[in-house]
């Protein structure tokens, strides 16, 4: 893989940067989707806001994602948001290589994303599952998907031998 993957809180964003950013969610979302709709929300540049992209050796961004970190009722959560490809660079294994950078970032915390419904499949393939009844968004079909955050590691049991799997205990021995 040639292409470097990269990371940055946005305040640490260059000018040159955010604009490739900028301009391939353009291509994507607006122009070749079809959607006119203000594609600059004022949350690329909070500062719990990280960007991850994707670029070629001679600088060229071919794939981003927005991560977003959230305190809903006081609960760390996460959301991401603004994943594109450039039409050149599809079906390369793009998107899976940033989503699995930036569920690296999410950890154990849960995460929420608003899919476009025909890429559902994909995003359950990282463990998100529907979340919501389907809705669209300026006219084009999507459905709220979470990734649980994960259980903490069950605890070993330190009982001595004897008392484990004893009367009471919730454990059982299976065959």
């Amino acid at each position: 893989m040639s292409e470097a993957l990269r990371r940055s809180w946005a305040k640490d964003l260059g000018a040159r940067t955010l604009y490739e950013l900028l301009k391939l969610r353009v291509e994507v979302f607006v122009v070749e989707q079809a959607c006119p709709y203000p594609e600059l929300d004022g949350r690329d540049l909070l500062a719990e806001t990280r960007h991850f992209w994707l670029e070629t050796p001679v600088g060229e961004v071919i794939c981003t994602l927005r991560l977003m970190e959230e305190h809903a009722g006081g609960r760390k959560t996460f959301r991401i948001g603004r994943l594109c490809t450039k039409r050149g660079a599809r079906g390369q294994g793009h998107t899976t290589r940033l989503l699995r950078a930036a569920l690296a970032e999410v950890g154990d915390y849960p995460c929420r994303i608003d899919a476009q419904t025909y890429l559902a499949d994909m995003y359950a393939q990282h463990g998100f599952v529907r979340a919501g009844e389907d809705f669209v968004d300026d006219g084009i079909p999507h459905v709220p998907m979470l990734k649980p955050s994960r259980p903490p590691p069950p605890q070993a049991d330190t009982r001595p031998a004897s008392s484990a799997g004893g009367p009471g205990s919730g454990l059982m021995e299976l065959p």
